[in-house]
């Protein structure tokens, strides 16, 4: 039987934390994720972005109020207080501090995205890991998307060859370029096409920013944010058989939190990651070089 596990979650300025609350605290929810429950949880909260320091409140109200969860004054009293952690606060250059506070206890990690807002703290994050023995993931939703890996699974067009991928891009500047939302095609494009790209160039206008990546073996990832137009989720996965359109969010789709929290979820049961952090550490870099390359229009090396 899969033993019910204690969760806390640090950071209450995003949706995500009711969201998956409702998820894993409610077993009449259709799309109930068993096998662990939220029962702390650290405010947090950040006074330079208006859309973290002014949701806090109503999101911490929510979780104390509807759900139960004990609301504690540090991220050390909610590791100590729990079986797992989520790291869930909506700014990337926050996650650092957290995990470093969190580490020592020896309990398993969710990181939401970003993971951070630099490859140097990626890697960090990856050898404090290593140094206190525990599992870590952090991805976007979309990655889990049921959409996209059932088309990925396809092998009835055979090989993948490349993918043009697209997502809303918003922009803010404490976590710059594609850190903030870009983040969510760039999972799409590496979900899809695996690790391993070369280099990046990109190109940004006011409305829209493209981001073109060659992997290693040759193919090539498109990353299309879009503030205009278009704000949808999705993909055209290139395979040896011809294209395959993707619509990765949707009415009648699964939800994309239900499957990324059973992924979650099975990490912390079983203390082993779906998701090796080398390739989130790799993302992180793909998205500091697209940055570097946005505004400088040079090819970037990962």
């Amino acid at each position: 039987m899969t033993k019910q596990l204690t969760i806390g979650l640090i950071g209450l300025d995003t949706s995500h934390v009711t969201a998956f609350t409702e998820l894993l605290n409610n077993p009449e929810n259709q799309y109930h994720v068993a096998g662990g429950k939220v029962i702390a949880a650290f405010p947090g909260g950040s006074a330079d972005i208006e859309m973290s320091h002014s949701r806090v409140p109503g999101f911490t109200n929510d979780l104390r109020d509807k759900y139960g969860v004990q609301i504690l004054d540090s991220v050390e009293a909610v590791a100590e207080a729990v079986d797992a952690i989520m790291i869930e606060a909506v700014d990337g250059r926050t996650h650092i501090d957290y995990f470093r506070r969190v580490a020592p206890y020896g309990k398993p990690v969710f990181i939401d995205k970003p993971m951070t807002v630099s490859s140097s703290e990626a890697l960090e994050i990856a050898e404090l890991a290593q140094k206190y023995n525990i599992p870590v993931m952090s991805a976007s939703s979309l990655r889990y998307s049921e959409t996209l890996t059932q088309a990925i699974a396809n092998s009835e067009k055979g090989a993948i060859l490349g993918a043009d991928v697209y997502s809303p891009m918003a922009l803010e500047p404490t976590n710059p370029g594609y850190y903030w939302y870009g983040i969510h095609s760039v999972e799409m494009a590496f979900t899809i096409l695996g690790p391993g790209c070369e280099h990046v160039t990109a190109s940004v206008s006011e409305d829209f920013d493209v981001a073109v990546g060659v992997w290693k073996d040759g193919r090539i990832g498109v990353v299309r944010g879009n503030r205009k137009g278009n704000h949808g989720y999705g993909a055209l996965i290139h395979h040896e058989q011809g294209p395959q359109e993707v619509i990765a969010y949707g009415p009648g789709i699964k939800p994309m939190y239900a499957s990324m929290l059973e992924a979650v979820i099975g990490m912390f049961q079983t203390g082993q990651s779906p998701l090796p952090l080398e390739q989130s550490v790799e993302i992180m870099r793909f998205m500091e070089a697209a940055n570097e390359s946005r505004e400088t229009g040079k090819r970037v090396y990962l």
